[in-house]
């Protein structure tokens, strides 16, 4: 975490907000706008104030959140990997493999072959879907519920 200093500290607590946002609702179509409305302010300002806060952009914060919830899908879900990218949020495969591959340093299929090495348990995507864990009927790649 970055010096607050320049942020303001009436500021602070509609930033909480919107991070706490996020990471409720990462599975679903966030934009900068949609974020920047829930702190309250223009989303210069927000992007400003967010990265001086926690040190990434509100962007960055996202992208981070839907690869960490996809890691934790790739090693206990028996999900294809196009399956966990739609489920966290990405809209192309290529996009969500690469950013994988740089924030993990391996690709989302080595990950899971990794993991799966080691013999644990993996709950069927079936069963996943049938108790609302992800939502097929949910559109646009957000096929997390928030539940």
């Amino acid at each position: 975490m970055t010096s607050t200093a320049t942020v303001p500290v009436e500021l602070l607590p509609r930033l909480r907000r919107a991070r706490d946002h996020v990471d409720l609702q990462w599975g679903l179509p966030l934009d900068l706008d949609a974020l920047a409305a829930v702190a309250g302010v223009s989303k210069f300002h927000f992007t400003r104030c967010f990265a001086a806060t926690y040190g990434e952009t509100p962007m960055r914060y996202l992208t981070r959140r839907r690869i960490e919830r996809a890691q934790d899908l790739l090693r206990s879900a028996n999900l294809t990997v196009t399956e966990i990218c739609m489920a966290v949020g990405f809209s192309s495969l290529g996009s969500f493999s690469s950013r994988f591959t740089q924030l993990v340093g391996e690709s989302p299929t080595a990950y899971r072959n990794r993991w799966a090495v080691a013999g644990g348990q993996r709950v069927p995507g079936c069963f996943l879907f049938m108790c609302g864990v992800l939502d097929p009927g949910v559109t646009g790649g957000a096929g997390v519920s928030s539940t």
